[in-house]
């Protein structure tokens, strides 16, 4: 087994998608978190204020930290395209974590690069 994660498979596990149009918000700061998401196509601009803190492409995941923590949002989510997101509530999420630890693994590693983005951004 390998040591990541392939995001992409969740969005290709037949969950229902959801798309939205370009420059469309998908949630916005305070909103409650009660999924993440997995880019099934387009991309996605992870923003607070008017910093983009990451680009989020096809088999990136974002949201995840709302899931984590059971905290509002922190960022906004825009549509950076027409895009195609697969949502993961938070049952799926915490079976992942318990039952997958390199799932776990790859969150974990996007929560600390996203953390690190916004240290040089200050």
């Amino acid at each position: 087994m390998s040591g990541s994660f392939d995001f992409n498979m969740l969005a290709r596990a037949g969950h229902e998608s959801r798309t939205y149009g370009d420059s469309e918000a998908i949630f916005s700061i305070g909103d409650p978190g009660t999924e993440m998401f997995v880019v099934k196509s387009g991309e996605v601009a992870i923003m607070v204020e008017d910093k983009v803190i990451a680009a989020v492409g096809p088999g990136g995941i974002f949201g995840e930290m709302a899931l984590v923590d059971g905290q509002p949002r922190s960022a906004n989510a825009v549509a950076r395209s027409d895009c195609e997101v697969v949502p993961v509530d938070e049952r799926a999420f915490t079976f992942l974590v318990g039952e997958t630890p390199h799932f776990a693994l790859q969150v974990m590693r996007t929560l600390a690069e996203r953390l690190r983005r916004m240290n040089e951004l200050v």
